[in-house]
């Protein structure tokens, strides 16, 4: 099948998907949520346009290259906030979102 050759992209965009919704559900239960308002709406934004990209690119569509690109951008953006917070649910999320860039990115190139 034709996104195969995506698949390492597809996949680190789904994880980083589920990271993301995690972390926004997990920064909701902080003691200080006003706090983590920009975590939560990145989370938000990033954990949509990952599973945007994963579909575009399952799709074999000819927009997934500009897709991903975008989505290298938000996924950068998301995991340069939750690396600020100490929460562990945010570390990992980080994580998440720097393998999900570097792949997006890659990809796009």
């Amino acid at each position: 099948m034709e996104f195969e050759k995506y698949k390492p992209c597809i996949e680190a965009c789904n994880i980083c998907a589920i990271y993301c919704d995690s972390c926004a559900t997990a920064c909701l239960q902080e003691d200080d949520v006003k706090m983590m308002a920009e975590c939560i709406r990145l989370d938000r934004q990033c954990a949509q346009i990952c599973r945007l990209a994963a579909s575009f690119m399952a799709q074999g569509s000819e927009y997934a290259k500009e897709i991903c690109r975008i989505c290298a951008d938000i996924c950068k953006a998301c995991g340069n906030e939750c690396a600020k917070h100490d929460a562990k649910h945010c570390q990992e999320c980080a994580k998440a979102c720097q393998h999900c860039a570097n792949e997006c990115a890659a990809m796009a190139a």
